[in-house]
């Protein structure tokens, strides 16, 4: 082993959430080098006895004061290109994605100076830390492809949703506009997608619109496509 020189393993999360009708995602200035002062997704090495998810959490909760349960973090992939990290020892990143509703404000904390939730337009228009930049690329793009086949959406609505509401998860993730009529009718043919609860919303303007809740199916058939 003596020939081979060492290598570390680091992890780096991205956060997903809608907050304020817009997709934001939670990222840290870094409080040192190297990128002092550079904005970076949550991350930091793993511990000689940890696993790599318990890492995750670890640092995530470490740096932005967020916890998150086992089953909420899904491994994105992992990113070993041999300068993407300037410091002279080769450093291996394993990236997880955490896409949630209802997230509290971030406290930034150890390494981190400060801790924040970012509209996804702002901070893709920042550089950021490391090879960051395409890790929050893969992780949008893995959270945009998860909307077309499982029932996500629904996390981010109430017990009880229109299709409007439903929808608008849809626009926000994607950043594009649906045709509200085939919308519905993708979302009702879906297999277990959304189930109709028999009562109508409150208030507005019109005839109220129906209200459904999120039914049983964990994988959509047929898909919900872009």
């Amino acid at each position: 082993m003596a020939d081979y020189p060492p290598v570390y393993v680091t992890v780096d999360v991205v956060v997903l959430t809608i907050r304020d009708d817009t997709l934001q995602a939670l990222a840290i200035r870094r409080g040192g080098p190297p990128y002092k002062g550079r904005w970076a997704l949550p991350g930091g090495f793993v511990q000689q006895r940890e696993d790599l998810p318990d890492a995750a959490r670890r640092e995530l909760a470490e740096e932005t004061g967020i916890e998150v349960e086992p089953a909420h973090l899904e491994q994105l992939g992992s990113y070993g290109a041999p300068r993407r990290d300037p410091r002279p020892d080769r450093i291996i990143s394993v990236a997880y994605l955490a896409v949630l509703p209802d997230l509290p404000d971030p406290v930034g904390g150890t390494d981190a100076a400060s801790a924040h939730w970012v509209p996804i337009d702002e901070l893709t228009a920042r550089p950021l830390a490391f090879d960051h930049a395409e890790i929050l690329a893969d992780g949008l793009e893995r959270a945009r492809a998860k909307l077309e086949y499982s029932p996500l959406a629904t996390a981010f609505c109430g017990d009880r949703f229109t299709i409007g509401q439903l929808r608008r998860v849809y626009e926000v993730v994607w950043s594009a506009r649906l045709d509200p009529s085939n919308f519905h009718r993708k979302v009702t043919g879906a297999e277990g997608f959304v189930v109709p609860t028999g009562e109508r919303a409150t208030g507005g303007r019109g005839r109220p619109a129906e209200l459904y809740q999120r039914g049983s199916a964990t994988v959509l058939h047929p898909a919900i496509l872009r």
